[in-house]
């Protein structure tokens, strides 16, 4: 017996690594104190949970400057310590905190339900189990149901029915013509092209790389039903058919549908009493992708092209094309000569369609579009097989390795968009092995700018704190799968997992960033939206925005907090986060955030279940 004793306590070392001893059902005294701290201590853990074969971090924070020396698994339902842990390294300060550990539990991966304890400090109770990202994919489908403009099913009435009338454009202004449909931006009803075609993508993407994961629960108008379509596949179909509307002819492109004027107090979608000039209620403007500044009031964007825009519908129609060829022939068809015409306009005028303000400052100031145009000629090269579209694309990537972002402290709102880059991932799939390690390496590139910041604290936090903070966050989680998937290296794996974490509620203010998910959870509940402030509706599935540095919430216009702060001891000048309605900065939900989120869950639902990489 003692033989057998010490053989697993040596197996379990070289599992755990040095750091980390597993114990048996019964603790053993312990004569040393876990923590040297005094002051108030927190564990923030996945309230998702963590899967057996994964990898498993929570993170200690402390007032105090005091030291954690080591720290206890706990089975919840029987009180017994499973498993026993070194701290490791002190990362010092962060945020809130004067000291901070990761508490790293990877060897364990027995199913259960557990909490962890490091001195009197006890985590919030968490499972390890296979299926923790089971159903959370399909989850944040609700979201995108919610913001369908249109009919929209969660209402289960139609809205915004008289859309549009044309501004900028080649036809004569106040044109009407019918672009109803697709989905609201946010918690505000306006539609932009730029994020709801880089949202179908995602979703077009992650039905063909895990089409296992979804479930048909739904009717294609979104109503509660089976029709024999994966739901995502009808939601990624909603997106198509909008963007069909929005390149009607071959020279036609538009690029967003209403403008700030909507910013006129919080409605319901189906009662949207704003006058945009034509009454009440009626038809709101459409904007031509015309490659030129826009803005009808006081404030204009810097627009220089029309590729970025055209790229984004020739990589969502180009994708579509490919995913229909085996379900309808004619819509592939379609769907395909509507990627060729956008593409053509993207090559006729290079540079950024950005977003147009109107009373306010705020609009989508993206910088860049090769991006968009090397992930919408890889999708026609996948499409067609010619190497011409190959060789642009290839091009376009060799402009932009890395997305700007990674890397930097700052940058202005959505300037690098998307804020990571398929194109890489999608060109190297069909390379030589030659292209396909520089594509890769460019990957890596970005991943190891941002490993640099994050290294330096517990949190492995090296997104910067911008307004979205949470789409980048998923975003970069993204990213490192895909590096993942192309290179098979292991190297990031903590870091991508560490960036999953922070949105499930390993980040200072140990809250979940997504309403409603996990059910029983500390997740958003006074988000910036009108569904939940008239009417208690719960917005389930969509991702808010998240913290951001103080120093730009102090800096904001027409903000003001609505209820005490729920979180004041975990806010710093580093940065601020608030689960309340007037917090539009980091607590609104955003369409094409959630739409990335889908990707990222059904990536990990996948690899949880069937241990299969992405498909090639």
């Amino acid at each position: 017996m003692k033989r057998k004793s010490i053989l697993i306590m040596v197996l379990a070392a070289l599992v755990a690594g040095a750091n980390a001893i597993a114990y048996s059902n019964k603790a053993t005294p312990d004569f040393e104190e876990a923590t040297t701290a005094k002051g108030p201590a927190w564990i923030r853990i996945n309230q998702l949970g963590y899967t057996p074969e994964g990898i498993k971090v929570a993170v200690w924070g402390s007032k105090s400057k005091g030291k954690l020396k080591r720290f206890e698994l706990v089975d919840a339902a029987s009180g017994k310590v499973v498993y026993k842990g070194k701290a490791g390294d002190a990362f010092g300060a962060y945020g809130p905190f004067a000291e901070s550990y990761r508490l790293n539990f990877t060897g364990f991966n027995k199913p259960g339900t557990y909490f962890l304890q490091a001195g009197e400090v006890k985590s919030p109770e968490f499972r390890i189990d296979a299926d923790v990202y089971k159903g959370t994919a399909d989850f944040a489908l609700r979201y995108m149901r919610q913001q369908r403009s249109g009919f929209n099913p969660y209402l289960k009435d139609s809205c915004h029915t008289y859309d549009g009338y044309t501004m900028y454009g080649p036809m004569p202004d106040s044109t009407i013509i019918d672009v109803s449909g697709g989905w609201h931006d946010a918690s505000d009803y306006l539609q932009y092209a730029t994020t709801s075609a880089n949202a179908t993508y995602h979703l077009l993407a992650a039905y063909r790389d895990f089409p296992g994961v979804f479930t048909d629960k739904h009717q294609a108008n979104g109503l509660e039903g089976t029709n024999g379509v994966a739901d995502v596949l009808d939601e990624a179909k909603w997106g198509l058919e909008w963007l069909l509307k929005l390149h009607p002819r071959e020279d036609w492109l538009f690029n967003q549908l209403a403008d700030d004027r909507d910013h006129q107090g919080m409605r319901l979608p189906t009662n949207d009493p704003v006058d945009y000039g034509m009454g009440g209620g009626g038809p709101r403007p459409v904007y031509f992708a015309s490659g030129e500044p826009q803005g009808l009031g006081k404030y204009k964007n810097r627009a220089t092209g029309v590729a970025s825009i055209a790229g984004k519908f020739t990589s969502a129609f180009g994708l579509a094309a490919q995913v229909y060829s085996t379900k309808d022939q004619n819509l592939s068809n379609l769907f395909g000569q509507k990627a060729q015409s956008a593409y053509k306009l993207g090559l006729a005028k290079p540079g950024v369609a950005q977003t147009a303000p109107n009373r306010a400052p705020y609009f989508y100031e993206e910088d860049n579009w090769v991006d968009d145009m090397q992930l919408g000629a890889a999708a026609l090269y996948q499409l067609t097989g010619q190497q011409e579209f190959f060789k642009q694309a290839y091009t376009y990537g060799l402009q932009e390795k890395v997305t700007p972002w990674m890397g930097a402290d700052t940058a202005r709102h959505y300037q690098w968009y998307p804020f990571h880059n398929f194109g890489h991932f999608e060109l190297a799939k069909k390379s030589d092995d030659k292209t396909k390690a520089e594509l890769i390496g460019f990957y890596k590139e970005g991943i190891e700018r941002v490993n640099a910041k994050a290294k330096k604290n517990a949190f492995y936090r090296g997104v910067p704190f911008i307004w979205c903070s949470n789409n980048l966050t998923t975003s970069f989680a993204i990213q490192s799968f895909l590096y993942r998937q192309l290179s098979g290296d292991q190297t990031y794996a903590e870091l991508e997992q560490a960036n999953i974490d922070w949105l499930f509620g390993v980040n200072p203010w140990g809250t979940s960033m997504v309403y409603g998910l996990p059910a029983h959870g500390d997740t958003p509940i006074d988000p910036h939206s009108a569904f939940t402030r008239l009417n208690k509706y719960p917005i389930d599935g969509g991702l808010v925005d998240g913290p951001v540095y103080g120093s730009i919430f102090n800096n904001l216009q027409h903000l003001k907090l609505y209820s005490e702060d729920a979180y004041a001891e975990f806010q710093s000048d580093l940065a601020v986060y608030h689960d309340d309605f007037g917090d539009y900065s980091t607590n609104e939900p955003t369409m094409d955030g959630t739409a990335s989120l889908i990707y990222l869950l059904a990536s990990k639902e996948f690899s949880s279940q069937e241990g299969r990489p992405v498909k090639k």
